[in-house]
């Protein structure tokens, strides 16, 4: 068995004791984190690593991504920044040259704001690329926007009914417009394109978000979203010995409008957690949807939206709650999806309602996004031990002009209020939603700790009280992240008997007053497990 002395570092290891300056690795799991003396009389023979100086994190933690469709999106045409129907059809344009023998264009990342009133239609399409189907994604994965020649190939016409729990958006005349969202989009549209990709295709995609994974430090992915089909592509690669970042999924529970089919799908999630454990592919709990967007207003609010309407919840509390409290009885952890603050009082509902049926036990359950809560909510939610799993990049200032356009009053001053969580006691973790969001960490830690924008300088800030400490964001996507998985004794910190999971930077960002330095900085090398697989010749 190999070991390795990693040394002349600054190391940080988002653990009780924060620093340190060597860091021996023996196979995959880290023997000792400290001062470089005990180190080299621990193992004199170590293979010695001089990494020049450098800064050392854990390996990244997203704690909320789709990483097949990250991968997936890695190849599509990328919507994100077009500021108008225009420029969207431009560049949809532009791939349908490229590539004019494709059967079909797949985009992604369009933002509500650049679309007359923040609802698209096929005809928009239509005018770029007619003789083929185009799906366009939003950059909330929340809903699709197709043209003509899609709602054909999907099978959508005036007679298609509405999914429990989403909507194909008609016009006054009951024609379907072409935007599709939430359950419609999920139950209705996923599954036929997932249809039409063949299995080395999927295979690509995964090897796409691996590479894309290795060259920012990302170590371990917390799936949002897992189904069948996911799961046989990461048992191949799993199998195959080609997946260099760990994966820790979450079961997709569709509200089927059937409580005894939302309770199959649970035991489905239960006997997988079971079945499929390994050290880079587990699963361990599900995740619900409970409503939408702000962006889209399908997100549901206690008090209505700037234009008087509100959203209905795909899951009520009556539903949920047999499902939540199936899940806690299973073992299982569950992630339920809730950005306003009406679905997050269902999410807490929910939890109240397993532990009173459940008794004491150990639980990490979470929701994801909470970017409208009330004050008093967050003290609820940390009082019963949830985790509050959200997405920095989300608070972009640069996609807010919408989001806060939506709500359209003092609401805007407490959206993504990251310092209530941890005031309250709660866990806080942080991830990237990718591919509705970019997926490098750097970026994500770059707002965190500013309320700034990644993507727009000019852009300003975004309820700059909420910024929290780099140290602690770090800690929050990496310690936090791993925890609220179950995965706290195996990863997630620097740390002796964990896995030997980290990132070296080629720039100190701790160092540097200047926090844009978190936008320019780079990966010099990855290692996962104790193996080195990644190394940026760049920074050589």
């Amino acid at each position: 068995m190999t070991t390795q002395l990693y040394t002349n570092a600054r190391i940080f290891t988002a653990d009780t004791r924060r620093w340190a300056e060597a860091l021996l690795v023996q196979g995959e799991r880290i023997l000792y984190v400290g001062d470089a003396a005990t180190a080299e009389r621990l193992r004199p023979d170590a293979e010695r690593v001089d990494l020049g100086g450098r800064l050392v994190v854990p390996g990244f933690v997203d704690g909320h991504a789709h990483v097949v469709g990250t991968g997936e999106a890695l190849g599509q045409v990328s919507l994100w920044g077009a500021k108008s129907v225009e420029e969207i059809q431009q560049r949809i344009q532009a791939r349908d040259t490229e590539r004019p023998d494709a059967d079909r264009i797949l985009a992604t990342g369009w933002l509500h704001g650049a679309i007359p009133g923040g609802v698209p239609d096929a005809g928009m399409l239509d005018a770029a690329v007619q003789d083929k189907p185009v799906y366009a994604f939003a950059y909330d994965f929340h809903s699709v926007w197709v043209n003509s020649a899609a709602l054909a190939e999907l099978g959508i016409d005036d007679h298609t009914e509405n999914p429990h729990g989403g909507t194909i958006k008609r016009d006054s005349q009951g024609h379907a417009t072409g935007y599709i969202d939430e359950n419609a989009f999920y139950d209705m549209v996923l599954p036929f394109l997932d249809s039409q990709v063949s299995e080395n295709e999927h295979m690509s995609s995964i090897a796409a978000v691996q590479q894309a994974y290795r060259e920012t430090g990302v170590t371990t992915a917390c799936d949002m979203g897992f189904n069948e089909t996911d799961l046989e592509a990461f048992k191949r690669a799993d199998k195959d010995g080609t997946l260099t970042s760990r994966l820790i999924a979450y079961w997709r529970v569709n509200n089927s409008g059937s409580p005894e089919e939302n309770i199959a799908q649970v035991q489905r999630a239960a006997a997988l957690a079971v079945e499929q454990e390994s050290p880079f592919l587990r699963v361990v709990g599900i995740k619900v949807i409970i409503d939408g967007t702000i962006d889209g207003c399908t997100a549901t609010l206690g008090m209505p939206y700037a234009d008087g309407s509100n959203a209905e919840p795909i899951w009520t509390l009556g539903e949920l709650a047999p499902v939540v409290a199936a899940a806690d009885t299973a073992g299982l952890k569950v992630a339920m999806h809730a950005i306003g603050d009406e679905s997050v009082r269902i999410a807490i509902g929910a939890v109240e309602h397993a532990v009173a049926q459940n008794g004491p036990r150990e639980r990490r359950h979470r929701i994801e996004h909470l970017e409208l809560v009330d004050r008093a909510d967050v003290d609820r939610l940390a009082a019963l031990g949830i985790t509050a799993s959200m997405q920095p990049v989300h608070a972009d200032p640069a996609i807010s002009e919408n989001w806060r356009a939506k709500l359209g009053d003092d609401r805007v001053e407490r959206g993504f209020a990251w310092p209530w969580i941890t005031d309250a006691g709660a866990r806080l973790a942080f991830g990237t939603d990718s591919p509705t969001s970019p997926h490098a960490p750097l970026p994500n830690m770059y707002v965190a700790t500013t309320r700034a924008s990644a993507l727009d300088e000019s852009a300003g800030t975004n309820v700059p009280e909420f910024a929290l400490p780099l140290a602690e964001s770090i800690e929050h996507a990496t310690r936090d992240s791993a925890w609220t998985c179950g995965a706290e004794n195996h990863l997630g910190r620097l740390a002796a008997g964990l896995y030997a999971d980290f990132a070296v930077l080629d720039t100190d960002v701790f160092a540097n007053e200047n926090p844009r330095v978190l936008l320019e900085a780079k990966v010099a090398r990855t290692v996962v497990g104790g193996r080195t697989v990644y190394e940026n010749p760049a920074t050589a």
